[in-house]
């Protein structure tokens, strides 16, 4: 009963007072989509360069396990000298966390492509753009996706953090102030919140990959 008039008091006074739920929805998920976003639209079309490449991947290997190692917190400080204490920091750290977790699977699922198909198309005549359309990106899709799955996750372990600083809007941000003012209350309806979008996000994922992979959908039907 506790939560329930506490999520009503955030959604009618809000937490900082004036701050209701929507406001904090909405700057977190603003960041998360922009940052992953981003993410994705760096990282798929350099992966597929990449696992097409041999020398490319030996070559890039050691710095993509290097950079995946990183804490992204650890660049906090880095990224408030370079950026500010704004939004294009915590774009930037999301972008970051997401973009290797998406790189590496992208690399993966190209690489792991069966190399019969490809033979196969080749013998039928396929030129380079059919087999990369539509033998090469289809058979790495599944892969990429569960890459895709992964880092948003991790989008929002760093979002949660980065707005715990420098800024009073967001979810992380509203867990802050609930932990400062000892409202226990504010802090579980906080990740509530963050679960329900993350779930959504999710869902949102999983409706993108059946449409793009409706054999893949029918393939898990007929296991089942």
């Amino acid at each position: 009963s506790r939560l329930a008039n506490t999520f009503q008091m955030l959604l009618e006074r809000g937490f900082p007072r004036g701050l209701t739920a929507d406001v904090h929805i909405w700057a977190t998920l603003s960041r998360i989509i922009r940052g992953y976003a981003l993410a994705t639209a760096l990282a798929l079309p350099v992966g597929i360069v990449i696992g097409a490449s041999p020398f490319l991947d030996r070559a890039s290997s050691p710095v993509i396990t290097l950079a995946r190692s990183v804490a992204t917190i650890s660049l906090l400080p880095l990224a408030v000298a370079w950026f500010g204490v704004g939004e294009q920091t915590r774009v930037f750290l999301i972008t970051y966390a997401c973009f290797w977790i998406i790189l590496t699977s992208v690399v993966d699922a190209v690489k792991g492509v069966n190399v019969q198909y490809v033979r196969a198309a080749q013998t039928l005549g396929a030129s380079q753009r059919q087999i990369f359309f539509q033998v090469m990106l289809p058979a790495s899709l599944p892969r990429i996706f569960a890459g895709m799955r992964v880092a948003l996750g991790v989008a929002f372990l760093v979002i949660v953090a980065v707005e715990m600083i420098g800024t009073v809007r967001g979810l992380g941000a509203l867990i802050m102030e609930a932990r400062t003012f000892y409202r226990s209350d504010v802090a579980v309806v906080g990740m509530i919140f963050i679960a329900i979008i993350g779930f959504a996000l999710s869902k949102i994922l999983d409706v993108l990959e059946r449409v793009l992979l409706p054999w893949a959908s029918s393939l898990d039907e007929v296991e089942r």
